[in-house]
């Protein structure tokens, strides 16, 4: 059954993505593509070794998530922190290239930035194939989210947005801490979303989340089995306790399952096809436009769909990916069962 709500509708919404401000505080990370083409087996242990192509740096994490914004026409205003190392002014380096600027993100002394190497390979005019990833995983000493200059960032960053988005990957750059903050600094009625890769509920008063069935799971402290009423029962329970009005459930190859206060779950059928090239940071693409989309005076279920129309452009792409206003518009104006 077709979702109740039209083409144009959605068209008009991606129009006013343009400018649309939003404090983007969280985990900024570097992703490292490294390309190769294979030489041959190696003498010192049966493995492939590669001939060195080319690199690539860009925005992962809290920072895939700026980038999307970027990309679908917004204006995202980051908040975090980076290392005095390589990968720090790599990272800011491939923000400043996305037109996003930097000087929310402090550098700290003795942190390592947070990068996710992924070595790929294959033939030189076919699709390269990510072989093996390796992380350079630290964290920011205690507390160092909840020191009154973090505040002063975030008061900064949300000052003139039209929402906010806190990315929680886990290294110490964000805590439940800043909803207070942002909520006080933003103006009447803007959004606070978050998502949060081990510590969700603790964001609590936020105004939507956008966990996936992982983060779900982890969050209800039981198995969901693949059983819809499981989900339904651990869905609904995870938003009363974070007292927020939208929850979206983020399901992969199944779709969506939309949350609110007014109703029971609602299914998005996934768009376009199950078989994908790269889910590398599709979360991240998910969390910009659904939180665009809310700025932009969607209703819950209209910000759902647009999310769920730029997630299905995404996976089709290699890499940490970004979804631009013209593919989005193209994505919903090829609909042929979402929408009425």
């Amino acid at each position: 059954m077709a979702l109740p709500v039209s083409k144009g509708r959605l068209l008009a919404l991606v129009d006013r993505f343009a400018g649309c401000r939003l404090a983007v505080a969280g985990d900024f990370v570097l992703d490292r593509f490294i390309y190769g083409h294979p030489k041959r087996v190696s003498r010192e242990a049966p493995v492939l070794i590669l001939q060195y192509w080319k690199e690539e740096n860009l925005p992962g994490g809290a920072g895939n998530t700026a980038a999307n914004v970027r990309a679908l026409g917004g204006v995202p205003v980051p908040v975090g922190a980076t290392g005095a190392d390589e990968a720090g002014r790599a990272l800011r380096d491939a923000l400043s290239r996305a037109g996003i600027a930097t000087e929310g993100l402090v550098e700290v002394a003795g942190y390592r930035t947070p990068m996710k190497t992924r070595l790929l390979g294959g033939a030189p005019h076919g699709i390269k194939q990510q072989i093996a990833r390796y992380d350079v995983d630290d964290a920011l000493p205690p507390g160092a989210a909840d020191t009154p200059e973090a505040a002063a960032r975030l008061r900064a960053a949300a000052a003139g947005a039209q929402g906010a988005i806190l990315s929680d990957y886990g290294y110490g750059a964000v805590s439940p801490a800043a909803v207070p903050v942002l909520r006080a600094a933003l103006p009447p009625g803007a959004r606070v979303c978050v998502d949060s890769r081990h510590r969700l509920a603790d964001y609590a008063g936020v105004d939507a989340a956008t966990p996936n069935e992982e983060e779900l799971e982890e969050s209800s402290g039981a198995p969901l089995d693949d059983s819809d009423e499981r989900l339904d029962a651990a869905g609904s329970a995870l938003r009363r306790r974070m007292r927020c009005a939208t929850l979206l459930v983020t399901r992969g190859s199944r779709g969506m399952a939309l949350f609110e206060e007014d109703g029971g779950p609602r299914r998005i059928p996934v768009h376009g096809t199950d078989q994908v090239a790269d889910v590398t940071g599709a979360g991240d693409t998910v969390l910009a436009t659904f939180s665009l989309a809310l700025a932009s005076g969607a209703s819950p279920l209209e910000a759902a769909l647009l999310a769920n129309f730029a997630g299905g452009v995404v996976v089709m792409k290699m890499g940490t990916a970004v979804v631009h206003p013209e593919e989005l518009k193209a994505a919903v104006e090829s609909d042929r069962a979402l929408l009425s």
